[in-house]
């Protein structure tokens, strides 16, 4: 039987555990998945047929509460995918520092073919069966937008379980990546493609990593290729483009565009939405087969759809010098082996894809508090910055121009403050994923995240005494 996808996180797991003093006893139980709720429940679609909907949400550790983790609609959801999404969320919330145990689920529906109202009826009555066996809650299990999902389905579930849940003062934080106009919080939507592109501009500053892969330090004129522009990869890509970088190649399921002088990623998106396809795209070579991107010359790859996008088969075909993990799995344990051989950095998906559980983070934080977090701060900041800018008039003598004056008397907003700190938080994570990769001779990365992960794990069960 081949390897599943769960069986391709634990690989990781056991390869790092190799390098913890953690005992046999406890690596086991943080390896387990805790819980898993598989369940069938009926749909009414449009025309009045009944049809019986499959579905999962797997909670890999308790070691923290709530767990958290995304749910995903797709017609291939299995019950071991998700097991691999929630342990692969328990150490991404463990290498980023949020106190969260890892969870994940999905639902067997293929979001594109169904109505709005049909994928509203199956949200609710997934909710709705969520709530009756408490696999949801601020403060049990709090799910999060994926692959199929969004803003939309994320608003169904808060008001199914405000109905329904019994903890109606904060219902809210049952569920984040909900609109801003539900109580969201502003950058949750860019926020795994932004984390990606941190993540990047992180490894690029150390020249001793860099120059043996003979790149220039720093993220101007890299040329990167993004295989799988959704919602994950054009943040990505628009991040990338805001930092001088250029993107030279894109994916999307049907197809793919190679550029070597650069995409206009913008344009690409529009006439992809006017045509219904990348085919036809002026100035760009047009690929049949998406995944013959990968194989495209560049400096950095940022795979950011799903798992197993780079394989056995494949990898040695790979032009990349860096790839960045801002999709969950997107090289497999053989892969990943043979770019580690050939010397080509991968930035791991348990810190590169980590921005969106941060900034769900900040929402669940905000909801709780059921107060926006600027509320308290933004006009004392005003006033505080107009006193300075009259004292350095008085002191000087002299009057600023008026569009520096403006921003210095700029307060900060939300989406400031969340960037702000989700910079922060993926700038002190790498530094503790780096530092023993470099001091203990780590093999790649990936192993100094997991061996992060793993000792962050084992530190929760002894503080709550779980093992003695």
């Amino acid at each position: 039987m081949p390897a599943s996808f769960f069986d391709d996180v634990n690989h990781y797991f056991d390869a790092a555990s190799r390098h913890t003093d953690v005992g046999p006893d406890v690596l086991n139980q943080i390896r387990a998945c805790n819980a898993v709720y598989r369940l069938r429940f009926p749909v009414r679609q449009d025309d009045g047929e009944i049809v019986v909907i499959e579905g999962y949400r797997a909670e890999h550790s308790h070691h923290r509460l709530p767990t958290k983790g995304g749910i995903r609609y797709a017609l291939d959801v299995s019950q071991t995918e998700v097991m691999a999404l929630a342990a692969l969320m328990t150490y991404k919330c463990a290498v980023v520092d949020v106190p969260f145990g890892g969870a994940k689920g999905g639902v067997c529906v293929d979001p594109r073919a169904e109505s709005a109202s049909f994928l509203e009826r199956v949200t609710r009555r997934y909710t709705s069966e969520l709530i009756r066996k408490r696999f949801i809650g601020p403060d049990v299990d709090v799910p999060a937008p994926d692959v199929g999902t969004s803003e939309r389905e994320m608003g169904w579930i808060y008001d199914t379980y405000k109905v329904y849940g019994p903890d109606t003062l904060n219902a809210l934080a049952c569920v984040t990546g909900k609109a801003t106009s539900v109580h969201g919080v502003a950058g949750r939507r860019e926020a795994t493609g932004l984390g990606a592109v941190i993540a990047l501009e992180h490894f690029l500053a150390e020249a001793e990593d860099v120059t043996p892969l003979g790149l220039e330090t720093g993220l101007a004129g890299k040329r990167i290729i993004v295989p799988g522009l959704g919602k994950v990869g054009l943040h990505a890509a628009l991040a990338a483009i805001d930092r001088d970088a250029i993107i030279v190649g894109v994916s999307v399921s049907d197809g793919a565009l190679y550029d070597e002088g650069g995409l206009d990623v913008e344009a690409v998106i529009r006439h992809r939405s006017e045509t219904g396809s990348l085919r036809g795209f002026a100035d760009a070579r047009f690929l049949a087969d998406p995944d013959g991107i990968l194989e495209e010359p560049c400096d950095v790859l940022i795979p950011s759809a799903l798992e197993h996008q780079i394989r056995a088969d494949n990898a040695r075909r790979l032009q990349a010098k860096v790839i960045v993990e801002a999709a969950n799995g997107p090289v497999d344990p053989e892969a990943d082996a043979i770019l580690r051989e050939a010397g080509i950095v991968v930035l791991p998906d348990i810190y590169a894809n980590a921005g969106g559980v941060v900034v769900s983070y900040f929402e669940w934080i905000k909801n709780l508090s059921h107060v926006s977090f600027e509320r308290m701060t933004r006009r004392y900041q005003q006033i505080a910055n107009n006193r300075l800018l009259n004292v350095l008039t008085r002191l000087t003598g002299k009057t600023l121009p008026p569009e520096d004056a403006a921003v210095l008397l700029q307060a900060p907003n939300e989406i400031d403050f969340v960037r702000t700190a989700l910079e922060n938080t993926m700038a002190i994570s790498y530094e503790k994923i780096r530092e023993p990769w470099k001091k203990k001779s780590l093999p790649d990365l990936r192993t100094s995240a997991y061996r992060m992960a793993i000792e962050s794990v084992a530190n929760a069960y002894a503080l709550d005494g779980i093992f003695p």
